[in-house]
């Protein structure tokens, strides 16, 4: 906690917070958060290293000095006096039965590479957008967290209550321990919230940290989305897909940002990458299998604090950008350097030419759904819900959407595509919305091979890759049942596919489709025409354009796929033991009188193997 609030670096012996932040250039901390009116503090106050020490560190109220010396003068013991400024349960009867005691969450937000590059490298305009766009989506995913997520549990989680208020310090960093550009923000959160207790008066407890993280990701993609789709409307930007790993979800980043520009500012992610293969080698070896979801997020923890650098100095951020811009000009020269943000709005502005504004819910709901259920198998709202956020992100290119979007695609992706598996059970307390599972029938497609580039293997196909697939079929039957309009419509509405049209609840209902086509199970209400789309959306041809690259169901390359290619070195290992084996007998003893059948082959007409079979000589 020390370093997170010292720029990850290491603040010389007795020098105070505040010296060190100033000595260094480094912004001091910032409070956050609707829980901070019960502690007396003022949402964006500088956190002072007391205020640190007390909430952080002792669990106590960050006035804690005043409030117990107030109660020594008016007669009160020192016990009492102490026992007063402490929010919620002591530390002290933790650490009395043998635990840790856990004060702070740490919550860490940061932009896409792209954005940072732009940061790094742009002008003061640019970074200013960047940087208020950064603290807009920050304050936006904490809202959210404290509007839908925030519980305290007490009684051994028999007890819970909604705690709309969170006390929250936030830190801001600008580079990486590398030293080169990564601006994001720490916000700790405290892990004390205010509820009311029996008799009507506010309580201090403890929050549900495990319901917090749970959500993490579902935060993560709100925020992502909020400030890339800030950033792209204030300097007409639009986003690109980018494949950083062969087979799994791509990352929208900003049009025009060149990926040697990316693959500069993250210099630590080839050492992971390296340190992965390893560890993914070894998992495979010990498991028969390569890591699931789950299992790959953990190996990749491991990756990053096995090649995670010591702390360094901090720096003030006018030498970093100094530093940065002679970097990537000294390596990629003034031409690229300069002209990087009016080539970025050059490609926004003909992404943003092509690319509709607008979102079809029905169709959005079937791909959320999809992918959500054929990467999870199960699934709860979180996940649909940032898979959605996704989803608009990827769609929408960092236009601006209509506010609630996200939360109407994730609905109808569960009362249409998916139904609950989570069944309650009789005398037990009934399971949050939060808690409850779903599944899903969509017909996943077969296995293919994608072709390997750069002298590497054949892969298989992933999890997210079919399921896009998967998707494709719904969607086709969904498109097919559709009727087209006709002259004799024409007095009638027409039916937009837009969720965002200017309705008054904004999402338009007349686009959706008979419920009996969103299911792809269901044959008997499908067209031939509908199966024959659904079922050509299986094969490599329906997949979107980009993701048809590479791809192939030629015989001769599921011939070179891994499981192949070991099947038939099994084959030669054997046949070799084999010939060694029968080579390796003792030859029996032939008679002067036997003809050897190397006398035989003189008399043998052979085709000349060195001039090819069956030719004249």
């Amino acid at each position: 906690m020390r370093g997170v609030a010292f720029g990850d670096g290491r603040r010389p012996v007795g020098q105070s917070l505040k010296d060190a932040q100033e000595m260094a250039g480094l912004p001091p901390g910032t409070w956050l958060g609707r829980g901070l009116d019960a502690l007396g503090l003022i949402e964006g106050a500088e956190v002072s290293e007391r205020q640190m020490e007390l909430v952080f560190g002792q669990g106590r109220h960050p006035d804690a000095d005043r409030i117990e010396r107030d109660l020594l003068d008016d007669g009160a013991d020192p016990a009492t006096a102490r026992q007063a400024t402490v929010l919620g349960q002591p530390i002290e009867e933790v650490e009395a039965r043998k635990q840790t005691p856990l004060l702070a969450l740490d919550f860490t937000f940061r932009p896409q590479a792209s954005l940072i590059v732009l940061w790094a490298l742009g002008d003061a305009r640019t970074r200013r957008i960047i940087e208020r766009a950064h603290e807009r989506a920050i304050t936006k995913a904490l809202r959210w967290l404290e509007d839908e997520v925030a519980q305290t549990r007490w009684a051994s989680g028999r007890g819970r209550a909604k705690t709309p208020a969170l006390v929250v310090a936030a830190f801001r960093h600008f580079d990486s321990r590398d030293g080169f550009p990564l601006l994001h923000d720490h916000c700790l959160i405290l892990n004390r919230v205010q509820r009311r207790g029996d008799d009507g008066e506010p309580v201090w407890g403890a929050l549900d940290t495990a319901r917090l993280y749970r959500n993490v990701v579902a935060a993560g993609t709100l925020y992502t989305l909020a400030m890339t789709t800030e950033v792209c409307e204030e300097l007409g930007l639009a986003t690109v897909p980018r494949e950083v790993t062969p087979g799994l979800r791509p990352v929208m980043e900003i049009a025009g940002v060149d990926s040697e520009l990316i693959d500069w500012s993250s210099t630590r992610r080839q050492r992971i990458e390296d340190v992965l293969e390893g560890l993914t080698y070894k998992h495979a070896q010990e498991h028969g299998r390569l890591p699931g979801e789950k299992a790959r997020h953990g190996l990749g923890w491991w990756a990053a604090q096995e090649t995670r650098p010591e702390k360094k100095t901090p720096r003030p951020l006018q030498q970093l950008l100094a530093w940065w811009r002679a970097s990537a000009l000294l390596k990629f020269g003034k031409q690229m350097i300069e002209g990087l943000v009016q080539r970025c709005r050059a490609a926004g502005a003909a992404i943003r030419a092509r690319v509709d504004p607008h979102v079809d819910a029905v169709l959005a709901a079937v791909d959320v759904a999809a992918v959500v259920s054929t990467v999870r198998g199960k699934f709860a709202r979180r996940h649909v819900l940032a898979e959605a956020r996704r989803h608009l992100l990827e769609t929408l290119r960092g236009q601006e959407f209509t506010r609630g979007l996200d939360d109407y695609i994730a609905d109808r992706a569960l009362s249409a595509h998916s139904r609950q598996s989570t069944i309650p059970k009789p005398g037990r307390r009934s399971p949050d919305a939060d808690q409850l599972f779903y599944k899903a029938d969509f017909a996943e497609p077969g296995r293919w091979w994608i072709a390997g580039t750069d002298g590497k293997p054949p892969r298989e196909s992933s999890r997210y890759e079919r399921a896009r697939v998967a998707s494709l079929a719904v969607q086709n039957a969904i498109r097919a049942a559709r009727t087209p309009p006709t002259a004799a419509q024409d007095d009638a509405p027409a039916a937009t596919a837009s969720a965002a049209a200017h309705t008054e609840d904004h999402h338009d209902q007349a686009s959706d489709p008979p419920h009996t086509v969103d299911h792809p199970g269901r044959d008997a209400v499908l067209t031939p025409a509908q199966r024959a789309a659904a079922a050509q959306a299986h094969q490599h041809a329906a997949m979107p354009e980009e993701y048809l690259e590479g791809r192939t169901t030629d015989p001769a390359t599921w011939l070179r796929t891994p499981e192949n290619l070991e099947r038939l070195a099994a084959f030669t290992r054997t046949a070799n033991a084999r010939r060694r084996a029968f080579e390796a007998r003792p030859k029996p003893e032939q008679s002067a009188g036997v003809v050897k059948p190397a006398d035989l082959q003189h008399h043998a007409n052979r085709p000349d193997h060195g001039r090819g079979a069956g030719r004249e000589r």
